[in-house]
């Protein structure tokens, strides 16, 4: 028997007890109303969950803070066909420039284990460019909560077939352009197949003096600027500041449901938004932008896109709103990808 990934983090980013956890997490999900409004484009309601849905994107804070906007990515699942599920995280305590993969055979939640796809994780290793892949330390594993906080959700929507899913789990490191297109491309085949669902890691933006980002941008015709938590002058424009973070916000969102890999990238080099799953969005933008052409791509945000590549967010919100430059709040956005099956 393999080694085991504890829950490291259950007793303090989430409960430790099965029962309590299993009843908040049931809340959350029944709070999702069964025709969800898409926030992004705007305009249109999707029936959760979502038939051929193939990935989410959703939060990995604390569940009191993000559970109920997680709960909208996966009430978007379709768990009829899915065998398993690649979990693409963040690391925030090991610096990487490669992406690497779990060295264990099961994942704990205080809900039951979760079993690891060790096939799958050698068979990345064994094709061409497999030297790309490293293995995570257990420290480095346990250390991180990116993947973590996905696990009690993925065992709950998941809890009648249980036995039968296997996890992929996939710390993303600090990738230039050129290497998430790369490791884009190598799970591309995975992404097109209906039996796997790719589940995003990712808050939006972290904004505080703490997160070393004040940016403040009052409207398109005004330059952008950071404030100074000591400023005596307080906002320098009649928009509060939680209203520009969404705005923010919001912008990256429009470009991640383009479906636009490139776009997302100048997005991220032109506003500096502290979205810490970057990485692991910009390997799911390459993968899709490795199965599909842009011509085919082009019309992902029209209303008539329903047969063709969709992104769409159903959920955002913000830890707090912040209406001071001492104020700090982290952004959380849930979505789903839709792919048609061929």
């Amino acid at each position: 028997m393999g080694r085991v990934r504890e829950a490291t983090h259950a007793g303090s980013w989430y409960s430790d007890d099965g029962a309590q956890l299993d009843r908040e997490l049931q809340s959350w999900l029944d709070d999702v109303p069964g025709y969800v409004r898409e926030i992004e484009p705007e305009g249109a309601h999707c029936q959760a969950p979502v038939p051929g849905a193939r990935a989410i994107i959703g939060p990995h804070a604390g569940l009191s803070y993000s559970g109920a906007t997680a709960a909208y990515a996966y009430r978007c699942i379709d768990t009829s066909k899915v065998r398993r599920v690649f979990l693409l995280g963040p690391s925030h305590h090991v610096y990487l420039e490669k992406c690497v993969l779990s060295g264990c055979s099961e994942y704990q939640t205080p809900l039951g284990n979760i079993q690891v796809d060790r096939e799958t994780i050698d068979e990345l290793r064994s094709k061409p460019g497999g030297d790309a892949w490293q293995t995570m330390s257990i420290a480095a594993d346990e250390d991180e909560h990116s993947l973590e906080m996905h696990l009690p959700f993925i065992y709950k929507t998941f809890e009648s077939t249980i036995d039968r899913i296997r996890l992929v789990p996939i710390m993303v490191g600090n990738l230039r352009f050129a290497k998430e297109q790369m490791y884009g491309e190598m799970l591309a085949p995975y992404l097109a197949n209906e039996e796997n669902l790719f589940v995003i890691s990712s808050d939006f933006c972290h904004w505080g003096s703490r997160f070393r980002f004040t940016l403040y941008k009052e409207s398109e015709n005004t330059r952008a600027v950071q404030l100074a938590a000591r400023s005596r002058t307080g906002v320098p424009g009649e928009l509060p500041i939680w209203k520009s973070i969404e705005n923010l916000d919001w912008a990256g969102m429009r470009e991640i449901a383009r479906l636009d890999h490139r776009a997302f990238s100048q997005y991220l080099e032109e506003t500096d938004n502290t979205i810490c799953g970057r990485h692991p969005i910009g390997v799911l933008l390459a993968s899709v932008n490795a199965l599909y052409s842009r011509n085919q791509l082009d019309g992902a945000l029209a209303a008539s896109a329903a047969d063709s590549p969709r992104l769409r967010f159903v959920k955002y919100d913000q830890s707090s709103k912040v209406h001071s430059p001492k104020d700090s709040s982290v952004s959380y956005a849930s979505a789903y990808l839709y792919l048609p099956t061929h």
